[in-house]
């Protein structure tokens, strides 16, 4: 999500040095060889690439803050979860605030329910997260929908988001439609169908044109 950080996040995330995937020069010459959009979005939007901020639970936990509300208010409640966490949101933290702690961060009863079970997953070694990068995309995904308030949009993010997968095509993403529509169909609404078949343009790469799309609406990138 985009948005103002807290100080000491941005502080934090400064430190981590920001690299292009190592597929993404040539995803972005290969996009641009094989669709007219993106020949044109690509070099206007050229300069920034997918950054990971490389930890998990983190990634999940601020999708499930974000789901079905503005960025704005989930970037407002994931920066009181922050500081509710004394700055740092990891599954021990959240365990041990209470219920009324995360309510009052502007969490709803059934996102406490959520964030709380990722917790404990994590939390637990439930989690296979140590054989994540040797498993393929379906496999991740399956095993995140296990968990309580995660479904393929979360899990579809967390590859792109955190694991930087190269070819992920998050159809149930709203933004990544609305910007189909725009590009591809004068925006006259888009079916799944039809997103699918101009995505099918993008393969192998289709996470990156997916990065562009999202900037053509928004030039301010996305993070989870």
């Amino acid at each position: 999500m985009t948005a103002a950080k807290t100080e000491n996040a941005v502080k934090a995330e400064a430190i981590l040095e920001e690299v292009a995937p190592e597929y993404w020069e040539q995803a972005c010459k290969e996009l641009m060889k094989q669709d007219r959009i993106l020949k044109k979005l690509i070099p206007r939007h050229g300069s920034g690439f997918l950054v990971t901020r490389g930890d998990p639970f983190n990634t999940l936990a601020r999708a499930i803050v974000g789901q079905q509300i503005s960025v704005a208010a989930a970037q407002s409640v994931w920066n009181r979860v922050v500081a509710a966490s004394k700055k740092k949101v990891t599954p021990k933290n959240i365990l041990a605030l209470s219920v009324e702690e995360l309510r009052a961060a502007g969490l709803s009863g059934r996102k406490v329910e959520y964030i709380r079970d990722l917790a404990g997953h994590f939390d637990s070694g439930r989690l296979h997260a140590n054989q994540w990068k040797d498993m393929d995309d379906e496999s991740v995904i399956k095993e995140l929908s296990s968990i309580r308030g995660i479904g393929r949009w979360t899990a579809e993010m967390f590859l792109i988001f955190n694991m930087i997968r190269p070819d992920i095509l998050p159809l149930d993403d709203v933004g990544l439609i609305k910007a189909i529509s725009l590009n591809y169909f004068s925006g006259e609404p888009v079916s799944r169908h039809e997103a699918r078949e101009v995505a099918a343009n993008w393969a192998p790469w289709r996470t990156v044109a997916t990065w562009y799309m999202w900037r053509s609406i928004d030039p301010i990138p996305v993070e989870y």
